[in-house]
């Protein structure tokens, strides 16, 4: 989309393409909210680019952002009344703080944004305001030497923004990290529905596994002798994807993937040895679910290490490199023992 008339008039030639929005959520974007609080899909983006946010001018602020819809939205919902420019940045659709850690929010997107943009012809000045969880993807020294634009580090919360861009002081508060546990809670819904669609590939495989004899695999058998596995799968899916966002603070380890198996070891030991589906089990099928389980539930709680500010992205990628060997070590031997149960039950050892 390109500029209506009514701003023609702003520039002394014709204005650069931009899309203008207002700061009012619709019901398309509320149902956008929900779908992107349920869902990893980067489907849920803007086009990137330039837009004008009520009625601003060529010395109007210009406020960068990711191209995630929610981080978007949100974004002009708490600049509500205020004039201004929102350069919006090829993330692949992911929000500020993943894409600053994934190099996406970086200084090469910015400087190349600027220039799609033909930012210099929109606005008489030369600043931006970047937000502060992005600015470790941004060297503001290198922007200002490529582009002629300052870069300023705003608040971490958008709904600080106005009141930052009226005073261009950005306090103490303002600065802070915060990610409490509503912070989190907001997130769990996600990191559930992720799980859950691998509980489900999960399900159908130990549904086989249950019901495998050496004649096939029967389904009376595998209907009876699943649930115990059923339960064990969602109270990994439950210690990594619930208890682990709900209770980061306290759990000792500082790896994301210890946090999960610590807490699904306890899950995995209550649900085995303090219910009764532990009982009948032989020691292959016992060494199994505790090599599995706890390992599940620290691959799910891995998966939310990027969605929060408790890490860096060094940090973050290390893990995840650590955590790889760890992954398959318990994948082999969880196999192996797997396979000489069925031998067990089978007589055949």
């Amino acid at each position: 989309m390109t500029a209506d008339s009514s701003l023609s008039n702003a520039f002394t030639r014709e204005p650069p393409g931009f899309t203008r929005v207002d700061s009012r959520w619709m019901s398309a974007d509320r149902r956008g909210a929900i779908r992107c609080r349920l869902s990893r899909s980067r489907s849920h983006s803007v086009a990137p680019g330039l837009y004008a946010l009520g009625r601003p001018g060529q010395d109007s602020q210009v406020v960068v952002t990711a191209n995630y819809k929610l981080t978007f939205d949100i974004l002009r919902k708490d600049l509500e009344g205020i004039d201004c420019w929102i350069l919006v940045l090829e993330t692949r659709g992911i929000d500020v703080w993943s894409a600053a850690a994934d190099g996406t929010f970086g200084t090469e997107e910015l400087v190349a944004r600027i220039a799609k943009a033909r930012l210099t012809e929109v606005v008489r000045h030369r600043e931006l305001t970047l937000p502060r969880l992005g600015a470790r993807g941004v060297s503001a020294l290198l922007v200002q030497k490529q582009t002629g634009f300052h870069v300023r580090y705003g608040p971490v919360r958008s709904k600080d923004l106005p009141t930052y861009l009226v005073s261009g002081q950005a306090t103490r508060e303002m600065r802070r990290v915060r990610f409490g546990t509503l912070d989190r809670l907001i997130l769990v819904p996600v990191e559930l529905t992720r799980s859950l669609k691998l509980f489900l590939v999960f399900a159908l495989v130990a549904i086989l596994y249950a019901g495998l004899t050496p004649g096939g695999v029967e389904l009376q058998k595998a209907w009876v002798g699943v649930w115990p596995l059923f339960a064990l799968g969602m109270g990994a899916v439950l210690a990594g994807s619930v208890l682990v966002p709900l209770l980061l603070p306290w759990v000792p380890p500082r790896a994301f993937t210890a946090k999960g198996w610590l807490l699904g070891a306890l899950v995995n030991g209550a649900l085995l040895h303090g219910t009764a589906f532990g009982q009948g089990m032989d020691p292959f099928l016992l060494a199994a679910c505790w090599l599995f389980f706890p390992a599940s539930a620290g691959y799910f709680a891995l998966s939310f290490a990027g969605a929060t500010t408790f890490t860096n992205p060094s940090g973050v990628r290390r893990e995840i490199r650590r955590a790889l060997p760890f992954f398959i070590a318990a994948a082999v031997l969880t196999t192996a023992a797997a396979v000489l149960s069925k031998l067990i039950l089978w007589g055949r050892l």
